[in-house]
């Protein structure tokens, strides 16, 4: 499936921590990654994100200004599967 990537403008960069906007058109995709940091994601709008892993398809449903956390070695694809924009800012910690 050929899908538009997701895009990403990072925001600070330092000794401590890396923070990324991300924004996600419809169907819009990061790619397979795994996470070499923990991390924070605080989304900034409603959504739903299909994780595809390794391990199986799971959905994860956003809500604004509701934060959750994952961990180092986490390996995924994320897309958006609404039919609007999706935006959340990652926090990393080195």
């Amino acid at each position: 499936m050929d899908r538009p990537p997701a895009i990403p403008k990072q925001q600070v960069s330092n000794e401590r921590v890396i923070v990324t906007e991300w924004r996600f058109a419809p169907g819009a995709e990061t790619g397979w990654h795994v996470h070499g940091h923990d991390y924070v994601v605080v989304p900034q709008t409603d959504g739903a994100l299909l994780l595809e892993t390794r391990q199986g398809n799971r959905d994860s449903q956003l809500q604004a200004g509701r934060s959750y956390a994952g961990l180092k070695g986490v390996e995924h694809n994320v897309v958006n599967a609404t039919d609007h924009e999706v935006i959340f800012i990652e926090v990393e910690i080195r």
